[in-house]
């Protein structure tokens, strides 16, 4: 296999040869190496005449060896599907990707012993959306999900960066090389990603630039290291839709949360849950399905944690609920930096609104 490796980069660099034919070529001739040598002759059998004659002339061009260096110097590492260390939850699917391309220092053959999930949905989510993807990538993450989910607009990044806020790792899959930021303004986060021991990984090759055919195929590895999906939002043509289908396909479980029928948005989940997916209310759902329970933290080391009006509405809230207008009362303080610290604590799953449109304290 360490004769090959060469062999399976130049492989994942020629993007007219994806997994299938190339598991088609190893298979012929016995091994990467042999597939990648092999003469024009006997490659047209299975690549046919216009393709072999692309492959040939990449393949006189590429400087295999030249090309690993530039890698390495990017301090990129690279997994082929027959390493060790390729995560088997992506192996077992029906096109696992030739090489995985990884910035970050997360263990992928631990993975299959982790619980991962992946968190996807529409770049413009709505208010609902957005409180849907924080509150379960929050909770997720803080159970000790690792959050999978695609580094795009919208849900996406909503996803990463709850799981990094709960102190959690999140992986980051790009439909584009893993040295090309994109979208751009989502560069502190990749970093984040990156420096809180995630990782921001893509089967094409370092330099490919953003393709719109790409982001397909990033959807099943997306659903491929997951054990399961969560599809927040999406039209009925949306990438998320495409996702959670990959994830039933390759067995995983999918989740979608209740959704109106009246917007655009709820299309895709409400789709899914029409097709056997399990509707999702609370993290519980989700643990039951896994046979997970999360054991309840104590008090103390709860409340170490929390900022200063943080705690302060906490012992208000320990007293009695109350209304949020009762609350600036009692603290005096300014009425929106209640709301916002409320809203916070509330993604946190520390408060919660009774019946009566109260705030009380949820975890105790």
């Amino acid at each position: 296999m360490k004769n090959d490796f060469l062999y399976y980069l130049g492989f994942s660099h020629f993007l007219g040869i994806g997994p299938i034919r190339f598991f088609l070529l190893k298979k012929n001739f016995g091994s990467a190496k042999n597939a990648y040598l092999a003469k024009k002759s006997e490659l047209k059998d299975i690549l046919g005449e216009k393709l072999t004659e692309k492959f040939i002339s990449f393949r006189n061009a590429f400087d295999l060896e030249k090309k690993c260096e530039e890698i390495k110097k990017k301090d990129i590492k690279i997994l082929t599907v027959d390493d060790n260390g390729y995560p088997s939850l992506l192996k077992n699917i029906s096109d696992p990707p030739i090489c995985l391309y990884i910035k970050g220092n997360f263990d992928f053959s631990s993975l299959e012993k982790l619980f991962s999930i992946a968190v996807v949905g529409t770049r413009k989510p709505t208010n609902y959306g957005i409180q849907i993807a924080k509150k379960f990538s929050f909770e997720l993450a803080k159970a000790g999900f690792i959050i999978i989910s695609g580094l795009a607009y919208g849900i996406d990044t909503i996803a990463h960066q709850s799981a990094l806020e709960a102190q959690g790792k999140t992986i980051a899959v790009l439909g584009c090389g893993v040295d090309i930021i994109y979208p751009s303004a989502n560069k502190n986060l990749y970093e984040k990603i990156i420096e809180k021991n995630g990782a921001i990984i893509s089967e094409f090759p370092p330099g490919q630039t953003v393709l719109k055919g790409l982001f397909v195929s990033r959807n099943r590895i997306i659903s491929g290291l997951s054990k399961g999906v969560i599809v927040v939002e999406g039209t009925a043509d949306s990438g998320s839709l495409i996702t959670g289908r990959y994830a039933g396909e390759q067995g995983k479980e999918v989740f979608a949360p209740p959704s109106p029928i009246t917007s655009e948005l709820s299309q895709a989940p409400n789709i899914l849950l029409k097709q056997g997916a399990k509707l999702i209310t609370s993290v519980e759902d989700i643990l039951e399905e896994f046979n997970l329970k999360i054991a309840p933290k104590k008090q103390e080391e709860i409340e170490k944690n929390f900022s200063e009006i943080e705690k302060s509405i906490f012992q208000a809230l320990k007293e009695k609920p109350l209304a949020v207008d009762d609350l600036v009362l009692k603290l005096n303080l300014p009425i929106n930096e209640v709301l916002k610290n409320l809203s916070i604590m509330e993604i946190k799953n520390l408060v919660k609104k009774n019946n009566q449109g109260l705030y009380e304290i949820n975890i105790f």
